[in-house]
């Protein structure tokens, strides 16, 4: 989701940017699993040197940076409780790892997984992560 707002070409921009309007304005709290601050880094990067800038590692740092020192952003991680729950969703719904904190922090810490859209990968198992964990869909508000 992060990485839809950094891309003011992609599909779901418009939606990402309205939740990070309402982070900046203190209506809205983010909580972001360790590990995903890692897959952000990544995913940035590439957009960055896509997008043909030189120092797109040094931005993608930066964006990191940013969020990790955000005050309406809580980096979790660290605690056993979500680490057996990320685990619980990748032994019965094999998806990745990243996505399973995602998913494990909406039920540990009662909020919203926010992805893009449902990842291949999700759609066999899509209604019983839906029935079991709180998700939402940039793609259902486009």
């Amino acid at each position: 989701m992060v990485v839809e707002y950094i891309d003011r070409r992609g599909e779901y921009h418009e939606q990402a940017e309205a939740i990070f309007s309402a982070l900046l304005a203190g209506r809205l709290t983010a909580i972001i699993p360790h590990p995903v601050l890692s897959e952000t880094y990544v995913a940035a990067a590439r957009i960055y040197k896509a997008m043909g800038l030189d120092d797109a590692e040094l931005r993608a740092t930066k964006l990191v940076g940013w969020l990790y020192q955000l005050p309406t952003v809580e980096v979790k991680g660290l605690d056993l409780e979500l680490a057996l729950e990320a685990g619980r969703v990748k032994l019965r719904h094999r998806v990745a790892l990243t996505d399973c904190y995602v998913i494990a922090a909406s039920k540990v810490y009662g909020c919203k997984a926010v992805f893009r859209r449902r990842e291949r990968e999700m759609l066999p198992v899509i209604e019983s992560l839906e029935r079991e964990y709180p998700l939402l869909f940039l793609e259902d508000y486009a």
